[in-house]
């Protein structure tokens, strides 16, 4: 069943505040190459750097960025590092989700007494644009959170950082604009209990609720929470794995990644089909329906702006729920492990996630797996 948090009286009150996501660092086997994939395939931009030009020993960063995305790919310059050893566990993959707070020294605390673990001490960081003040805590697996206050630095990104340029490449933008929402995946039986770290830690509340029913086909099936901030910015679902025939989707995670961590990031745009129109043609691939999933699309979700043939062409996904429709399609795996992926997402109105979508979704996953044998 789906199930929508009940509306209290009175709103609670907003207990840390979140102003949206600031950026995300991925601990990665090969900064630089990466960097260039991201731009060449995504359409991000150069936009700062970190390593030993500018200092640092033991990594290197760079940083590119598209719109209101920040990803901060990340890279030891050494053997035995923490950095290292991550990508030695889980691959290449999302180590930070940075949160854009008015006070990062607030929010950490509060979290802390909270029942949070703590990461990273608030911390005082500065140079000629003035400072920045970051802090963080665990959440499941080894995310970490980091809270961001900027409204004292002007600089390009962080201090410590320098501008970086590249004037003779930069692939145009293909029209990603925010993160939408960011999916973790955790063990079987832990999904209720960062359902309530999110609650009771941040303050968020559960919006949507997703049992085995709502997402399951012949042969698997997993749960799912949703999480959102006040300000709903920030939007968490939660999967577990649930009982099936055969290895879902999230199990696989589980064994590929070898532990928690973000399975997807869904990234929004404007104009679904142009976006996945230049995604493909620099050589993204993403999941395919059935052809028949189109048969009876407009009798499910009624009338929409786009035209069905498009969609159908590119395997783009549509749900409606009351407030709107949404677009989606999700692409394959990026990494060589079956671990994470991305989701490109158009909202006309819709709040919800393609609930809709699931079955079919679900079982083109299921025929990658088969390929890759570990269904």
């Amino acid at each position: 069943m789906i199930a929508t948090v009940p509306k209290k009286e009175s709103t609670p009150k907003d207990i840390m505040p979140i102003n949206g996501t600031d950026y995300l660092e991925l601990y990665v086997g090969n900064a630089k190459q990466a960097a260039h994939f991201y731009k060449t395939a995504f359409g991000f931009q150069s936009l700062a750097y970190a390593g030993l030009a500018t200092g640092l020993k033991d990594r290197e960063s760079y940083v590119v960025g598209q719109d209101k995305i920040r990803l901060v790919l990340t890279t030891p310059l050494k053997s035995g590092t923490k950095i290292g050893e991550h990508i030695d566990n889980h691959g290449d993959g999302v180590k930070v989700i940075a949160l854009w707070v008015d006070d990062a020294t607030i929010s950490f605390h509060s979290a802390v007494e909270r029942g949070a673990r703590p990461y990273m001490k608030p911390t005082r960081e500065e140079d000629k644009d003035g400072y920045v003040i970051r802090s963080g805590i665990y959440t499941y697996g080894e995310t970490v959170h980091i809270f961001v206050e900027r409204k004292n630095y002007s600089g390009t990104f962080l201090p410590g950082y320098q501008k970086w340029e590249t004037p003779h490449y930069n692939p145009t933008s293909v029209g990603l604009k925010y993160v939408d929402h960011m999916v973790g995946n955790v063990e079987l039986g832990r999904m209720d209990y960062w359902v309530e770290f999110y609650e009771k830690v941040m303050g968020f509340t559960q919006i949507l609720s997703f049992d085995d029913k709502d997402i399951s086909t012949e042969y698997t099936a997993l749960m799912s929470k949703v999480m959102s901030n006040g300000n709903g910015k920030i939007k968490f679902p939660i999967n577990e794995p649930a009982a099936g025939m055969k290895k879902s989707q999230v199990e696989e995670y589980l064994d590929f990644y070898e532990g928690e961590g973000v399975q997807h990031i869904a990234v929004a745009t404007d104009d679904i089909v142009t976006t996945v129109l230049q995604l493909r043609s620099r050589g993204i691939e993403f999941l395919r329906v059935p052809t028949t999933y189109y048969d009876t699309l407009l009798d499910r979700v009624g009338k929409i702006d786009e035209d069905l043939q498009p969609l159908k062409d590119l395997g783009i996904l549509v749900d409606r729920d009351d407030d709107g429709y949404l677009l989606q399609i999700f692409t394959k795996p990026i990494e060589p492990r079956p671990t994470m992926f991305f989701e490109i997402i158009q909202r006309k109105g819709a709040n919800s996630f393609g609930k809709g979508n699931f079955k079919a979704l679900f079982e083109a996953i299921e025929r990658e797996q088969e390929l890759r044998g570990t269904l």
